[in-house]
């Protein structure tokens, strides 16, 4: 792809290949028709109208919410159809009659929207006498259908398939289920509505999420990649790293974890720096294997790095009602711990191969990378960011980063000119197609979730299966995400799950600080009283320090209709959010394992056909690298890493740094110098003792052995170089 900005011809988008990735932060599809294609030309103008008409929305225009979601789904559900044939035919005659059927699929997208525009305050007056006339039943019937297609083409047959059962156990068979998830049913009409028009449903607040939130930072991440900041980002990474013991592999864990600020999606990620990592590592020696399965679990990191988390951190947002940019904020910590942990694995693995920096080879300095394309990166990054603090909303924060990154790309050697401003918001737009349809189509999911009270059954159920206990809680969700992700993108896994297991995990959390409130002695009067009603034998104790076991014994036998407050006045208003966004994380952090767990990881999948390993090993070692995304969201629920003061969550960081390297080392049974099996499960001890939430004393007890354990192996290392 050219990269100048003084070519005269008409950009006709063409088909990026991997060594391009840099250049478009495209993913590499097989599925999707050749941009150089009629069908990819006229996507390639009709995603530059797309984008440009969701910036004038989202900044300048005032149009209903409903009609903005729904124009966003026809728009993108008519660039799917183009870009996504319905089947793969072989002769040319077959393909011209699969894009006639692709046509006429693009245009029924379309039609919704000129439906809703002129249809939508009839519908309304409609429904107090005669209800659905027969073109209501018609559209409606289309966007269910359209849904259920455009899912199948962009992620496979899980979504669709989770979209039919959603849509008729409502209407169908759920009076026919035993037990606690019978229901007992509703008219099809009368689920078409609130699919269609309310905000449970595909044009409710997931969408216009969509449509908002996560469409402009995804065009952001577009005009960044195509102003040369991934090429920045793989130099800067290369400085940074290459010189260092298993550099190459750090390269790989700063580069996807700068290019995860920008992209939010892990297949992108791979694709892009991994074309550039894998083969690096391979060549200081590190096994294709390795090498494959550390780029797939760094690259996994990017939904959860900030600033750009990915569409999740969007529809946590809303679900949780705290600002996108709290949630950015407490993550930065959180996602350097991930971070951390793959570069300690990276690290021992070189040590355990004797792999040598690399320093014979001629790289650029420091100040030539910041200068040829530092600006690129740093100065909208900075605007995103400053204009967010200062109180603009991630949509307009993003639509001025865009014009900064313009503007910044004019101060390097490759300014974006006319070509390469439209080549951006053509790449935004194919890049948000998946999106798009999917955070649309899992609205039905969520209409049924809704209407049905399953959310509520299903985190009673989570209650009585844990006990009560908030650690086998988490491990069902993670059981949970890990089934969901097998067939589920991370987004939708995410959604899906927190939608049924969110509210009860917040809840046990909050019952837990309860607890030791009561244990403590410290619950106030009020919530003393209430709780006095239900264990008036254990009165006198109320207010005084005692056993944990007893102080669970007291909260479960009060009334149920004061537990929420006895909560409410136990605990601060900031406490109870941050139980909220606590129990969100963690679902988010244990929905991304699916991209690095067999059978199904196609991150991990991407990153083996770049290196040429083997996909399943690939998997399985990545998993291994990747348990950063089981062990820090312990935390969010056992520490104050999300609530504390910066100095609590620095301590409690060094903590979780020193676990990360003892878990690693137990694993790879290598710290600086090999370790046999007593010493590594002395470090699985520590690991735990880091982590868990005992006594201040003796985490800095474990902190101090590990400290010794380390400094001895280090000196053991260096007397046998």
């Amino acid at each position: 792809m050219s990269r100048s900005p003084d070519a005269a011809a008409a950009p006709a988008a063409p088909e990026p290949a991997v060594n391009e990735a840099l250049d478009t932060g495209e993913e590499v599809n097989l599925r999707m028709r050749p941009a150089g294609s009629l069908p990819g030309r006229v996507a390639f103008w009709f995603g530059v109208a797309l984008s440009l008409f969701h910036i004038w929305m989202n900044t300048l225009g005032t149009w209903p919410e409903l009609w903005q979601a729904c124009f966003h789904f026809a728009g993108f559900g008519f660039l799917c159809a183009l870009l996504y044939p319905a089947f793969a035919a072989t002769t040319e005659r077959g393909r011209r009659w699969v894009l006639g059927l692709d046509v006429v699929l693009g245009l029924g997208a379309l039609s919704l929207f000129a439906y809703l525009y002129f249809n939508e305050l009839s519908f309304y007056s409609r429904q107090q006498t005669t209800g659905f006339a027969w073109y209501d039943w018609l559209f409606t019937g289309i966007a269910l259908l359209l849904a259920i297609e455009f899912t199948r083409r962009t992620t496979g047959w899980v979504i669709p398939i989770l979209i039919i059962l959603s849509f008729t156990y409502v209407t169908l068979w759920g009076r026919w289920v035993p037990g606690m998830l019978t229901f007992a049913g509703l008219r099809s009409d009368t689920m078409l509505f609130r699919i269609f028009y309310t905000d449970d449903g595909m044009f409710g607040t997931v969408g216009r999420i969509s449509s908002s939130y996560v469409f402009m930072f995804i065009l952001f991440g577009a005009f960044l990649l195509r102003s040369g900041a991934g090429h920045f980002i793989i130099d800067f990474a290369q400085v940074l790293a290459r010189r260092m013991v298993g550099g190459p592999g750090l390269v790989a864990v700063i580069g996807s974890g700068l290019m995860g600020t920008i992209s939010g999606s892990a297949v992108a990620n791979t694709v892009s720096t991994g074309t550039i990592t894998i083969p690096l590592m391979k060549r200081a020696g590190m096994p294709a294997q390795t090498a494959a399965a550390t780029e797939a679990a760094a690259s996994t990191g990017g939904q959860i790095m900030p600033p750009i988390m990915g569409a999740g951190a969007f529809v946590m947002a809303s679900f949780t009602q705290v600002p996108y940019l709290t949630i950015a904020a407490v993550s930065v910590i959180p996602a350097i711990l991930y971070f951390v942990s793959i570069a300690f694995y990276v690290r021992i693995t070189a040590k355990r191969l004797n792999l040598k920096p690399q320093t014979d080879e001629v790289m650029k300095t420091l100040g030539q990378v910041l200068r040829e394309n530092g600006l690129a990166f740093f100065v909208p990054i900075g605007v995103l960011v400053g204009l967010m603090i200062w109180g603009y909303t991630p949509t307009y924060a993003a639509g001025f980063a865009i014009l900064a990154v313009i503007v910044a790309s004019w101060l390097t050697k490759n300014p974006m000119g006319p070509r390469a401003v439209l080549e951006a918001l053509a790449l935004g737009a194919r890049n948000m197609v998946m999106t798009a349809v999917l955070l649309i189509a899992i609205g039905v999911v969520i209409t049924a979730v809704t209407l049905s009270g399953v959310g509520n059954t299903f985190s009673l159920m989570i209650d009585e299966w844990s006990g009560g206990s908030v650690l086998i809680a988490i491990m069902l969700i993670a059981l949970a995400s890990l089934v969901l992700g097998m067939g589920l993108p991370v987004t939708a896994a995410y959604i899906v799950v927190a939608t049924l297991s969110a509210p009860a995990l917040a809840d046990m959390i909050l019952r837990s600080e309860v607890i030791d409130m009561i244990a403590m002695g410290t619950i106030g009067p009020g919530p003393g009283a209430m709780l006095m009603l239900g264990s008036p034998e254990h009165a006198a104790a109320i207010g005084q320090p005692m056993d944990p076991g007893l102080a669970a014994q007291i909260l479960s036998a009060a009334p149920i209709e004061f537990s929420r407050m006895i909560t409410e006045q136990s605990l601060a208003p900031q406490a109870i959010t941050a139980a909220f966004l606590a129990a969100h994380l963690i679902v988010f952090w244990l929905s991304q394992d699916s991209s690095v767990t067999p059978p199904v990881c196609l991150t991990a999948f991407a990153a083996a056909a770049i290196a040429g390993s083997r996909p399943m090993a690939t998997g399985f070692t990545a998993w291994k690298m990747a348990k950063g995304l089981y062990i820090v969201p312990l935390l969010f629920a056992f520490s104050p890493l999300l609530s504390g003061t910066i100095w609590q969550q620095l301590e409690i960081a060094v903590f979780t740094i020193a676990a990360l390297y003892a878990l690693a080392a137990a694993f790879e049974g290598h710290m600086e110098a090999p370790i046999g099996w007593p010493m590594r499960v002395v470090l699985l001890g520590l690991c735990a003792v880091l982590i868990w939430p005992v006594q201040e004393w003796e985490h800095y007890a474990a902190l101090v052995v590990f400290g010794v354990l380390l400094a001895w192996n280090v000196r053991q290392d260096r007397a046998a170089a």
